[in-house]
Formats: C-alpha cells, sequence, structure tokens
C-alpha cells in the first residue's frame, strides 16, 4: 500500500536533479507508489495543537528544466500522513532547530526522517564527539586562547564554522599562515558560536571518503577529491567524485557508530572519513546517493524507502 509522505526541503526549482538527493528519494518513492506533498520550511506552522504545512501535491521527473510539476496550493495535517522527510540544508540554525521541535510534535505516529530529536541533538560535527578514538585531534571553542594552544600543539589545523555546511568557511592554517587572529576575529564578530578545529589530514590529498550508512548500516561510498590547490573536497566546491570501496577501518567506523543511528532513528546517514579517521557524520540533510548509484549500480535509494517501510509496519 502506497503511503502519504511530504517532503521538507528547500525550493525544488533550483536543485541539480543529477546530483540532489532528496530528488532521488521523491523519485523512488513515487515509482513505489507513494503520494508526494513538497512545502518549504518556512511553511512549516502549529495551529492549536495541530502541525501543519502549506505547499503542493508534487510529481518529479528526470528531465532537466522541466523535472516537477505541482497540484494546486494547499494546507496539510502533517499528522495525518504516513512519513514526513526532514531534508532542507544547513545552516543548522534557529530556524532549523524551530522545525525540528515542531516535527516531534507529529513523529513517532507521523515517522519523520531522519528523527529531528536527534538531528536536533546530534548535528554534524558534534556527534563525532562521542568517538574520540576514531576521529583527528578536534577542538570546540570560542576562547581565543584555547584555539591557539590547540594549534601550538598540532601546528597545520583546520579551523570552521561549527554549524556550516557545504565546505563554506573552512580555513586551512598551516604554522606558518598569519590569519589566525584575523579569522577568529571575523567569525567571531559574525556569530556567537564557537569554532571547531582539527588537526589537518594530509591523506584529504587522496580524498575525503562519504560514506551511506542506512539504517545504521553502510551501503558504499564515494571519494571525493580536491581539486588541485584546494584543501576542501566538497563537490560543491569542485571536488571531484570517484569511485572506491571501503577498507577495514571504514568498516570498523560504521560497525561501531551503526548501533547508535538506528537507534536514534537516524536512517539515511553519510560520514566523511580522511585516511581512516571519522570527520563527520551528517545526519541533517546528507548527499551523495546518485554519485554511490551511478559509481556502483545498487539502487540505494530504494533501501532507505525499504527501511522506512519496514518501520512503518512495525
Amino acid at each position: 500500500m502506497g503511503l502519504k509522505v511530504a517532503i521538507q526541503m528547500d525550493p525544488i526549482e533550483r536543485i541539480d536533479i543529477d546530483a540532489d538527493s532528496t530528488f532521488r528519494i521523491a523519485e523512488e518513492a513515487q515509482e513505489r507508489g507513494h503520494e508526494l506533498f513538497y512545502f518549504t520550511p518556512d511553511r512549516l506552522a502549529y495551529q492549536q495543537g495541530r502541525v501543519t504545512a502549506r505547499g503542493w501535491p508534487l510529481r518529479v521527473r528526470r528531465e532537466k528544466g522541466n523535472h516537477f510539476s505541482l497540484g494546486e496550493e494547499q494546507e496539510i495535517d502533517l499528522g495525518a500522513w504516513d512519513v514526513v522527510w526532514l531534508r532542507q540544508d544547513p545552516p543548522f540554525d534557529m530556524a532549523y532547530i524551530t522545525t525540528t521541535h515542531l516535527l516531534d510534535m507529529i513523529h513517532p505516529q507521523t515517522l519523520v526522517v531522519n528523527d529531528p530529536t536527534w538531528v536536533r541533538n546530534y548535528p554534524e560535527k558534534l556527534l563525532v564527539l562521542q568517538f574520540p578514538d576514531l576521529t583527528p585531534p578536534t577542538a570546540i571553542a570560542r576562547d581565543i586562547e584555547t584555539l591557539r594552544a590547540f594549534r601550538a600543539r598540532h601546528g597545520d589545523i583546520i579551523l570552521k564554522p561549527l554549524y556550516g555546511n557545504g565546505g563554506a568557511g573552512v580555513f586551512r592554517l598551516d604554522p606558518n599562515d598569519g590569519n589566525f587572529n584575523a579569522l577568529h576575529e571575523l567569525f567571531t564578530g559574525m556569530s556567537r558560536e564557537p569554532l571547531i578545529a582539527q588537526k589537518f589530514l594530509r591523506d584529504v590529498e587522496q580524498g575525503d571518503k562519504r560514506i551511506i550508512l542506512v539504517d545504521g548500516v553502510p551501503v558504499g561510498g564515494i571519494n571525493r577529491v580536491p581539486a588541485q590547490g584546494e584543501t576542501r573536497s566538497n563537490m560543491h566546491v569542485g571536488g571531484r567524485a570517484e569511485k572506491t570501496d571501503l577498507t577495514a577501518r571504514e568498516r570498523e567506523i560504521c560497525a561501531r557508530i551503526g548501533p547508535l543511528l538506528r537507534e536514534k532513528g537516524l536512517i539515511f546517514v553519510g560520514i566523511d572519513v580522511i585516511g581512516g579517521m571519522l570527520t563527520e557524520i551528517n545526519v541533517t540533510s546528507p548527499t551523495g546517493i546518485q554519485e554511490l548509484e551511478r559509481f556502483d549500480g545498487v539502487n540505494v535509494a530504494a533501501m532507505i524507502w525499504e527501511a522506512i517501510e519496514q518501520r512503518r509496519k512495525a
């Protein structure tokens, strides 16, 4: 039997249908006979005990420039739907956090993917802190003396916003780089949030591996290689995706974190691994489905839907 599926996402007209994971999730849902409804986060609301959304019935097609059709705008009660996808991109700010609080009110009667409580509690750069033996040396601080001491210990570091995404605001500071104080002033002048510093991993030159886990189980990975002269491997900033296999160390990492992901309802997760070190656990709006499907010939979107359908039956 088809499910009623609402997708909370960024504007659908802007997406790249050859790379966007949300599009692939919607495409597979449609092929499985599920009914789709689309809305943007600003149209989510609470009204007298009901969590509602204003949006549109949705049909998708793999046709560039004509990849979706919308029905008439309407308001729906999300508590009457089977599944809601939480799929807007960060920044992970108070607007994002508010959507998780509202969606908490209908979950798990309506299955929200990923579980909004744990999306809120486990943003990308914080969940990894529970596995310090798997990660590079890391500091989270706003205090410049703490960050300066971390840099003195490790020399070559990465400094970035704690709640950033897509490689934005990521800086490598080698021991001779004189921009540390200026960057700290820039970041702290823009936000009250702490920064995250990590020891620079030279293995990033060979790639930053994105591994996708479905309900805590790894289904494959892609290697993202930085462009020449670039530290960041994110595909948003010119990183190149390559086919890859998982190493024994990477499978060990997945085995360690998988049970926690499954327990917390984090069905679709993308982790980042550089040289056998876990750097991020992406739970908000992970990407990489389409690249992995093309390289490995597997239907990752179907695996995700099978996990959701099993949870709906439970």
